[in-house]
């Protein structure tokens, strides 16, 4: 499968760049990664969530880089979801702004079937590349991801089937979340 998206951020290259490159700032906006974690210069283990409460890992690296540019990666070894991608940083026309342009290759485990089974549960794959790019302007720019008051706990949301339309949350609620 191959992903393509692209979002403009109100801030310069250097900055943007540098935020994506320190990889392990990619779980403040990228719902699915648990975590990433780097292992060498170039290289860095991924923890992400799958359907069904699963987690699947691989390890990457990157094989191309131009600073402020450009960064292009690979997994590699024996990865649970073998991808490939390129990040490209590109100043905007107004002179201020930066445009990210992400292209993401990956196999999803379960060929057809797995991906019939993502999109059943709402987790289709274009439409999270481009909400974690709508998160990454918004941690950039704001310094913060917007929530809700519908999924005011961010990454849980997402387990919290079926979900109801946005309306306070009881004191029940409030404490539940309290709590966890």
């Amino acid at each position: 499968m191959e992903l393509t998206a692209t979002t403009t951020i109100r801030k310069p290259v250097p900055e943007v760049y540098a935020f994506w490159r320190d990889l392990e700032n990619l779980p403040t906006f990228m719902a699915h990664l648990e975590e990433v974690r780097g292992t060498g210069d170039r290289r860095s283990h991924w923890v992400a969530g799958a359907p069904f409460g699963k987690d699947v890992e691989w390890d990457a690296e990157i094989v191309d880089e131009a600073p402020g540019e450009k960064i292009v990666w690979r997994s590699i070894g024996d990865a649970d979801v073998p991808n490939t991608g390129t990040v490209r940083f590109m100043p905007a026309p107004d002179g201020v702004s930066t445009e990210v342009q992400v292209v993401l290759v990956y196999d999803i485990p379960g060929g057809t079937v797995g991906k019939a089974v993502a999109k059943y549960f709402g987790e289709e794959p274009h439409q999270q590349l481009d909400d974690d790019l709508r998160r990454l302007k918004q941690v950039l720019e704001t310094g913060e991801v917007v929530r809700s008051d519908g999924a005011p706990w961010g990454k849980r949301a997402r387990k919290e089937f079926p979900q109801r339309p946005a309306q306070p949350l009881s004191d029940s609620e409030l404490a539940k979340g309290a709590d966890e």
